[in-house]
């Protein structure tokens, strides 16, 4: 059995979650932050059998997309009178970060 960990934007989440329930698997769905431009993600994490992995696997491939946006940075530290006007940043947003880890025991009550 694998335990599998995507972390998705929050644009792509609702379509990921209404594919897995399609396809009867079963996920836990966790409302996160990202660390750098600060926006709203979603943890979702599935328990597979080795062999659904693939499946799992091509959903949240499917459903998670990579777009790009334009963001503000974050405005340095200055002194008192300075003017900072950040110019707009283009990053690419979306996709998933994915980990599978092995789990080497389930229980389900």
């Amino acid at each position: 059995m694998k335990l599998v960990f995507a972390i998705v934007h929050n644009d792509d989440a609702g379509k990921l979650t209404d594919a897995l329930r399609d396809h009867n698997f079963q996920f836990t769905l966790i409302s996160t932050t990202g660390g750098f431009l600060r926006e709203g993600n979603a943890t979702i994490l599935i328990g597979v059998d080795e062999d659904k992995l693939d499946d799992a696997l091509s959903l949240i491939k499917a459903n998670c997309v990579t777009r790009t946006q334009f963001v503000n940075p974050m405005p340095p530290v200055m002194e008192p009178g300075e003017l900072y006007l950040a110019q707009p940043v283009e990053v690419q947003v979306g996709g998933a970060t994915v980990f599978v880890l092995n789990v080497e025991r389930f229980e389900k009550f």
